[in-house]
């Protein structure tokens, strides 16, 4: 395996440990949203302030852009208007709370796989619609993840 590919294949499990993958340092991502209710994942802070629900789906959000930049699409396929933050809960019930969840899980999947499809050649070069190169965005999505994860757990500390 060349010096690339291992670099790659680096970032992959750099991507899937932040989100999902057992971590030393706590809980990652998907580990920190493991057991919210849709209540506490709507609860603020304070007014004005992200929610652990809107927090989910800005990740969510993030891992579609990635995908899209890695692999040279449009904008406009994001299932919810705007663009990174989303006022949540439209609905507070269990299930809506589940659909955003799942949504975030179909975005990371859709995400790894379009990492899976980069050469390694490709962790050099900048994306088009983006200012910095493909090591950059997967790198910064992992660290997004990890830094989100690390607010999730302090809100839900908060609104005990």
């Amino acid at each position: 395996m060349t010096r690339s590919a291992q670099a790659l294949q680096a970032y992959l499990d750099l991507i899937e440990e932040s989100y999902s993958k057992k971590t030393w340092h706590g809980p990652n991502l998907r580990g920190s949203l493991r057991g919210v209710s849709a209540r506490k994942a709507a609860a603020r802070p304070a007014p004005g302030r992200h929610n652990i629900w809107e927090i989910a789906v800005h990740c969510a959000y993030w891992k579609y852009i990635v995908r899209r930049r890695i692999l040279g699409e449009r904008r406009g396929s994001f299932p919810l208007k705007g663009s990174n933050w989303f006022r949540r809960p439209g609905t507070l019930s269990e299930e809506a709370w589940r659909t955003d969840l799942a949504l975030l899980r179909r975005c990371h999947e859709g995400m790894v796989k379009a990492v899976r499809t980069l050469s390694p050649s490709a962790l050099g070069r900048t994306p088009r619609g983006s200012t910095v190169s493909t090591r950059a965005i997967l790198r910064g999505i992992a660290l997004h993840d990890v830094y989100h994860a690390g607010q999730i757990q302090l809100l839900k500390r908060l609104i005990r």
